[in-house]
């Protein structure tokens, strides 16, 4: 008994995500790669170890918006957990990444025999389950200029854990419209306004200054 409680002590999910094993691979992916695209068959899991990545659904109509950012530390794809059958989003790198595959027969299995990695999947799903909450009442009752202050400083990692990173990866005001549901003129506007105010600047990237944050607090 005691060599197995000890196995399960030791279990370290970064370790185990970060190597190649039964059922798990390390991918690499380019800037601009597609990982699985809308309508794919759903069989694997992965896990953001390097980078940037998006998820963005394309209606019937053909109108495409960007559902998620993803970063590292970040799960995706875990749809076929419970029982999707095809992808429904298409997953592309925004900067060259590194994730985890992890099959969906190795994703339960680990699940299932390691109780510090459901723990760590666990806190996953809750806190995206927050935003998704939280991108719901910025939807539905804030102005899209609050809405894409606040992606900016999303983007940049304010409000997360760790320190802020205020230069954030080239991103077009375009893809900003799709994610905060209004037009690239009015992204535009809203970000030469933000430059003028000093919040934001062009310098090799575009820079997040924490003054920011005025205009999300400000009522």
């Amino acid at each position: 008994m005691a060599p197995k409680e000890k196995s399960k002590l030791s279990f370290d999910p970064k370790i185990f995500l970060a190597k190649v094993g039964a059922g798990r691979r390390i991918m690499e992916y380019r800037n601009g790669e597609v990982v699985f695209s809308q309508g794919d068959h759903a069989d694997a899991i992965f896990y953001v170890q390097k980078g940037k990545l998006k998820l963005t659904v394309v209606s019937d109509q053909g109108k495409e918006a960007v559902i998620a950012i993803l970063e590292a530390g970040e799960f995706f794809g875990e749809g076929c957990l419970a029982g999707q059958i095809k992808r429904m989003a298409t997953a592309t790198a925004m900067t060259d990444c590194v994730a985890a595959r992890l099959e969906k027969s190795e994703m339960i299995r680990v699940l299932h025999e390691e109780p510090v990695f459901s723990e760590l999947f666990l806190r996953y799903l809750l806190s995206r389950n927050i935003r998704i909450e939280e991108d719901l009442v910025d939807q539905l009752f804030n102005s899209s200029e609050k809405r894409l202050a606040r992606v900016l400083l999303l983007l940049a990692n304010f409000g997360k854990e760790g320190r802020p990173e205020p230069v954030i990866p080239k991103i077009s005001q375009q893809m900003l419209a799709e994610i905060i549901g209004t037009t690239r003129a009015r992204v535009n506007f809203f970000m030469n306004r933000f430059r003028k105010l000093g919040f934001i600047e062009y310098n090799g990237g575009l820079h997040v200054h924490s003054s920011l944050l005025n205009v999300v607090l400000h009522d």
